[in-house]
Formats: structure tokens, sequence, C-alpha cells
């Protein structure tokens, strides 16, 4: 069995986005040579996350409305987790999104359902933040 390990950065100029991270996933995956296991895509940041859904912008603007209903970044008062600082809306936004996702590998390909991405989401960007790749198999 083989191993593979690689970090992705993002320094994300806004305080919220979502990145589609499939092509350098993909990239990852043919560095490998790894032709059939799994790969680990793990947010390395406890306010940003990792998650697999479509890449359709309307179903973003959904998700943004919808994380700020859920959790508002204002008033950061309402947050007791907000002593200088005013995170605590984007640790909460990651624990709803999700920390990692796992993809099989199949033919040296992501072996994803219809519409699968997989994508980075960031809630308190302004800084360096990394992603860990780990691709396990044949």
């Amino acid at each position: 069995m083989k191993s593979y390990r690689k970090e992705l950065w993002f320094n994300v100029p806004t305080r919220r986005a979502l990145i589609n991270i499939t092509p350098q996933v993909q990239k990852c995956l043919e560095e490998s040579g790894i032709e059939s296991g799994l790969v680990l895509v793990n947010a390395m940041h406890i306010t940003a996350s990792v998650f697999i859904n479509d890449d359709e912008s309307g179903l973003h603007h959904d998700y943004e409305v919808w994380l700020e209903k859920l959790a508002p970044h204002e008033p950061i008062s309402q947050y007791r987790h907000n002593k200088g600082e005013d995170n605590a809306d984007a640790h909460l936004k990651r624990q709803i999104m999700g920390r990692e996702v796992v993809v099989a590998v199949t033919e040296g390909e992501l072996d994803f359902g219809t519409w699968e991405q997989i994508f980075y989401g960031e809630f308190d960007g302004k800084r360096s933040k990394r992603v860990l790749v780990k691709i396990i198999g044949e």
C-alpha cells in the first residue's frame, strides 16, 4: 500500500468564501500514482470546512443565507467565545458544514456521484489556513 500527503494553503481575502478545490485534489491524486484507494481531505483549522456538494452559484448563495441565519456573525456580543475575537459564528458554521470528506479512488479518478465536487469553506478568512490531502491505496 502507498501513502501520499500534501497540504493545500489558502489565504482568502474575504471573511467567507466557498472554493471548489476538486482540481487541486485531483492533481494530488495524479501526483500520488494511486489507482485504487481513498482520499481524505481535511480542513486543518477550526473556522474552515471541507464538504462535498454541487458547484452551482444559486446553491452557494443559499448556503450563505442559511448559515448566516443559523449562526449570524453580528451582533458578536451574542457569543461567549468572543472575548477579544469576533469569530464564534465561524466555529459554528464549520461544525455545521463539517471538517473533512473521504472519497473513493477508482482507476486513478475521484469516484464521485453525479454533480459532486469538493469544496473548501472559509468562515473567518483574511489569513493563511491549510487543508490536508491524504491518499492511501495501491
